[in-house]
């Protein structure tokens, strides 16, 4: 069977002018491994095989790889193969302090001023599992046996159109399911037709801003806010502003003479802090939008975790034809790379934003989509988010426990309801939350800074800790070594 290393020596041995075989043959591999086409421990074939493929002699291929051999570009391990080596010569010339450079990294880079913004204020963390990393669930309890055996069962025969691009915002099967699961679930009020699948929250924010604010119209945030939020707001050319979040959630000023095209909020549970808007600010909220033609996009974030009382119903369920969009995911129900989320969308908004989300991003997977269906519809969807209640409620009150036991009860912010997938703990005005959280990081303790959150000048410092993917067990160990970092200063 042909390989694509013989693939792409072939191409590269066409593009060598020297007349000489084994000299063509060896630029050929040479410069493959030099340009990281053939990235180092990479297996090249058996001479035998190459010389086959590539119709040579077989002594032309081992003049060259012995040639290679003995100029340290590749190793020869008995009874394994050839392999390009760890360290090739040429990558020892261009090494970190070397005054040697290649001519294309030289080059003068040029990004746009929201693009230098972007990267001056990166948030994303390198590392996206470890002790109190807020934010992700534990993904080893989702039961993806069963979701896996719904996949295989509808993939054995699947239909033309479930293998295309999806014409009409997602699966139907999909948006009808969502549907019923919302109106049970959150109280949202809608049709299939009105909800619009994404690729998380990210994209759908981007869909909105896009269609919806031409540059320079002004957006509310919450303050502090979500941080990807913010990227993708200013991205798009719309300009911030931040709404302070006191206990009842966000406190809406009076709109003035630049009243907001676009309002952000989080009132289910507010992000990072956890509060919960009360009724009078949600019809406080429904007010202004409705008086200065604004849209509420309603990002019901970790709505399905709360641990006492009744669940809050959404903002977008609370009155007929609420100008408000609703935003979900199933990046906290299920997990992460899923990337898989919702929009339900106003009437009068959903066919036009359903046509552009297919010409900006052309959307598929309709076979995921199918099989989370039938998960949905069958009842394993609200099974699993009842027993990840129940275990996420045992590690929240055993990391409430850690931080009161430690550092008092005071260490506790007064913000965090008995919800979500985080706490946030209370640190001093004058603590350097952001070095401490580095400090941690270091040593594996993947906390947050709460000052990172804050569009303007930080009100708070603290430190934000998730505890839904570590067992109860595993977690004095990782607060210990917080604590060393937060006492050694």
């Amino acid at each position: 069977m042909r390989s694509l290393v013989c693939d792409l020596l072939q191409l590269r041995l066409d593009e060598q002018p020297d007349d000489k075989l084994h000299k063509k043959l060896y630029n050929a591999v040479r410069l493959s491994i030099l340009d990281g086409s053939l990235p180092p421990q990479s297996r090249l074939p058996p001479s035998r095989d190459l010389a086959s493929q590539l119709r040579l002699s077989r002594n032309t291929v081992l003049t060259v790889y012995e040639q290679l051999l003995a100029e340290g570009y590749i190793v020869s391990r008995s009874g394994s193969g050839t392999f390009v080596a760890k360290t090739v010569p040429d990558a020892l010339l261009f090494a970190p302090g070397s005054h040697q450079e290649h001519a294309s990294d030289s080059r003068c880079v040029s990004f746009s001023e929201r693009g230098q913004a972007l990267l001056a204020h990166r948030r994303a963390s390198p590392r996206q599992w470890g002790a109190f990393l807020p934010g992700v669930p534990d993904v080893n309890e989702f039961p993806h046996a069963l979701l896996r055996k719904i996949h295989t069962r509808i993939s054995r025969k699947p239909q033309a159109m479930q293998l295309s691009y999806s014409p009409s915002g997602g699966s139907p099967a999909l948006q009808q399911a969502l549907m019923e699961y919302l109106r049970v679930a959150r109280s949202v009020r809608c049709t299939p037709d009105q909800i619009l699948i994404t690729e998380g929250i990210h994209q759908a924010i981007d869909l909105v801003s896009r269609m919806l604010c031409n540059p320079g119209d002004r957006a509310w945030i919450e303050e502090p806010a979500y941080w990807g939020i913010r990227n993708v707001l200013q991205m798009n050319g719309v300009t911030l502003q931040a709404v302070d979040v006191d206990l009842s959630g966000m406190n809406p000023p009076e709109p003035g003479q630049t009243p907001p095209r676009l309002i952000f909020v989080t009132p289910s549970h507010q992000y990072p802090l956890g509060c919960v808007m009360s009724l009078e600010r949600r019809q406080r909220l429904l007010a202004v939008a409705r008086q200065t033609g604004s849209w509420i996009v309603e990002d019901d974030y970790d709505s399905e975790f709360r641990f006492s009382g009744q669940p809050i119903p959404a903002l977008q369920g609370l009155v007929e034809d609420a100008p408000v969009i609703y935003i979900g995911t199933f990046s906290k129900t299920m997990w992460p790379g899923m990337r898989l989320g919702y929009v339900v969308l106003p009437r009068p908004l959903a066919q036009s934003l359903r046509t552009a989300h297919a010409e900006l991003y052309r959307s598929g997977r309709l076979l995921d989509q199918d099989a989370l269906a039938l998960f949905i519809r069958e009842g394993h969807y609200t099974a699993h988010i009842r027993r990840m209640r129940l275990l996420y409620a045992r590690r929240r009150q055993r990391l409430t426990g850690l931080i009161t036991d430690y550092l008092g009860k005071e260490a506790l912010s007064e913000f965090n309801d008995n919800a979500g997938l985080h706490l946030v703990l209370k640190l001093d005005a004058e603590c350097d939350d952001v070095a401490l959280a580095q400090k941690a990081n270091e040593k594996g303790v993947l906390v947050r800074p709460l000052s990172r959150y804050y569009l303007n000048d930080a009100t708070q410092r603290g430190l934000l800790m998730g505890f839904a993917a570590m067992r109860e067990e595993e977690m004095e160990g990782a607060f210990k070594v917080l604590m060393e970092c937060i006492t050694t200063g």
